[in-house]
């Protein structure tokens, strides 16, 4: 994690702002059903790859640096994780569908274009990658 943020260390504190913002506001919406791998966790994890990307473009003004940046620290925090196969699949593709939505407009309200998003998330039990569309949340239970 030192050797990721020494080039950048004022980038500590956005992306844990982020982070608490994303817990706080799903464990408002959903309670603590989000901590599994369901919808709302769907939703969880698109939402804070989007608030990091917010924030770090408040910083540096750069859409496609903001991007790399939030996938670089995502992805090791999937790495690190102790997941199974499928729920690091599903946490990585809903990583992307976060990112993706950021990309598209990052004026977006997120929090209600992923709730609508949740209506026609898809339920996984496999990894899939090259079926699933980048604009959907994927989720294993119900």
């Amino acid at each position: 994690m030192l050797k990721l943020f020494l080039p950048k260390p004022s980038y500590i504190f956005p992306i844990y702002k982020a982070t608490r913002e994303t817990l706080k506001s799903c464990d408002r919406l959903f309670g603590k059903k989000h901590y599994r791998d369901t919808q709302e966790n769907a939703f969880r994890h698109a939402y804070w790859n989007f608030l990091i990307a917010e924030k770090l473009f408040r910083r540096n003004n750069s859409v496609e640096k903001s991007l790399n940046w939030t996938k670089k620290i995502t992805d090791l925090h999937e790495r690190l994780a102790p997941n199974k196969k499928l729920a690091q699949f599903m946490d990585l593709h809903n990583n992307e569908v976060g990112r993706k939505i950021f990309s598209n407009n990052p004026e977006d309200n997120a929090v209600s274009k992923l709730q609508y998003m949740m209506t026609s998330a898809v339920k996984i039990s496999e990894p899939i990658a090259l079926k699933l569309d980048k604009n959907q949340l994927v989720f294993i239970e119900d």
